[in-house]
């Protein structure tokens, strides 16, 4: 049993469930999730296990209901077990990946349907958008790229965690995630307005005046640096409220 099972069932009598893992039975605590269920029947993540919070995308996974014709999709890490469920994971979906050379890139759409000709196939199902585990609209972002709206699509593909589960259940074999990751990458490289406080500040730096500054704090014993660090001013918090280096030594 791994130590967050433990921990689970620890001073608490847990009611155990079926569950079936690659069709072998095992009986878990109806509290875990499929990550912590599939440890606690003696399996060890070699791979498909990633951040544990929901936000890696490595621990995809696909599962059925008792008496339910439907495909269900999860991440392990997330989704609570069920009573005779049938689950296994999918930690790496084969999707094609364009390759490409991002600095040749300009920004145009035209790119994107270069790279990626395979969005034409699109038949606006919306299956990429009822598997996502991260609630994201998946179709919506793939119908602004066919239209060229880059800024949209990196918009509405902003909370994508690229599990491939999209590219899993697409009729069209698109790897939704890639196109999206594109989009988001020439909207931020070459789209959007650049700011000019950060010019300024690059310029700062490259001619050195925080040079001296940096060689102080290198030359700081540890003590020093951290009350320093404590000492140092900052904008309240909330309300207006003085802070003291008392108090910030807990932030």
């Amino acid at each position: 049993m791994s130590t967050d099972a433990q921990e689970v069932t620890a001073g608490v009598e847990a009611k155990l469930i079926p569950i079936y893992v690659m069709g072998k039975r095992y009986d878990v605590p109806d509290s875990l999730t499929i990550m912590k269920a599939i440890e606690y029947a003696g399996y060890k993540y070699i791979r498909g296990c990633g951040c544990r919070g929901g936000v890696c995308g490595a621990c995809a996974t696909v599962f059925r209901k008792p008496g339910d014709y439907k495909i269900y999709t999860g991440l392990a890490c997330q989704t609570v077990v069920e009573p005779e469920m049938y689950l296994t994971q999918i930690p790496f979906y084969p999707a094609n990946r364009a390759v490409y050379d991002f600095g040749s890139l300009t920004g145009r759409p035209e790119e994107i349907f270069a790279l990626y000709p395979e969005l034409f196939r699109c038949v606006a199902c919306n299956a990429c958008t009822k598997v996502c585990p991260m609630d994201v609209e998946v179709l919506d972002y793939i119908s602004a790229v066919k239209r060229g709206d880059i800024e949209a699509a990196a918009r509405i593909s902003f909370d994508c965690i690229q599990c491939g589960l999209c590219a899993s259940r697409c009729f069209a074999e698109m790897p939704q995630y890639h196109i999206g990751q594109l989009a988001r990458r020439l909207w931020g490289a070459y789209l959007t307005p650049k700011a000019e406080h950060l010019k300024t500040m690059v310029a700062n730096i490259q001619a050195g005046r925080f040079s001296d500054g940096l060689s102080g704090l290198k030359a700081m014993s540890q003590d020093t640096l951290k009350k320093t660090y404590q000492d140092r001013e900052m904008e309240p918090a909330t309300g207006g409220e003085d802070w003291t280096p008392k108090d910030r030594q807990y932030l």
